[in-house]
């Protein structure tokens, strides 16, 4: 069986010389993955020059055609973002207009490029909004054409209001988190298995259909 890749978009603000609450979490979902032989990158978005529209290479010094290389080279791919205002961050909004802007590409088949990939997110915050966010991301990888799998929603939240982010409070032993994880950790790489064994059938799916 072919290895699987995973990519995971880190839309953390801070740069990778600064911890990230974010990565904390993430890293819950890629443990498994290593116990499953499951390659993947982490990819802290905020370390690279991303200009905002909707495509795939927008030049001047654009360094997203790198990231969307690896996008397209992945099975699984999840976007992990922390919670600002009750909303996914910036940089979250950024990287799925930028996947939005690749969408018209196919594969061999016609269909669109991020068919038979599939989709997650992992989300950290010290405030409600975790599922606001997770609906919104799932809902728009669906919509380019990812497989989004039951229970792929990973996040922490903590008291509202100002107080310690994930790492600080220690959120790596909360039993409830511990266990989306898992389950979104299993569910990415057993629907990413079936895909990459049977993939989804052209017919009636393809851009000239």
């Amino acid at each position: 069986m072919d290895e699987l890749k995973a990519i995971i978009l880190n839309a953390s603000l801070k740069k990778s010389d600064e911890p990230s609450n974010t990565a904390a979490l993430i890293e819950k979902v890629t443990d498994i993955f290593q116990e499953e032989k499951v390659g993947y990158e982490m990819v802290r978005l905020a370390d690279y020059n991303l200009r905002y529209g909707i495509s795939d290479d927008l030049g001047d010094g654009d360094e997203w055609p790198a990231i969307f290389q690896k996008i397209k080279e992945a099975d699984i791919v999840i976007v992990g973002t922390p919670i600002w205002l009750g909303e996914k961050s910036s940089l979250a909004a950024l990287a799925i207009e930028r996947i939005y802007g690749g969408a018209g590409q196919t594969n061999d088949k016609g269909q669109s490029i991020y068919y038979n990939k599939v989709g997650g997110v992992v989300i950290t915050g010290n405030e409600d909004g975790a599922k606001t966010a997770a609906r919104s991301i799932l809902y728009a990888l669906s919509h380019v054409g990812f497989v989004i799998p039951p229970n792929v929603d990973t996040y922490w939240l903590g008291e509202a209001g100002p107080g310690p982010s994930y790492m600080e409070a220690e959120g790596g032993v909360n039993e409830f988190t511990d266990k989306h994880a898992t389950m979104e950790a299993y569910n990415l790489i057993h629907l990413a298995r079936i895909l990459k064994n049977n993939p989804i059938p052209a017919k009636g799916n393809t851009a000239d259909s």
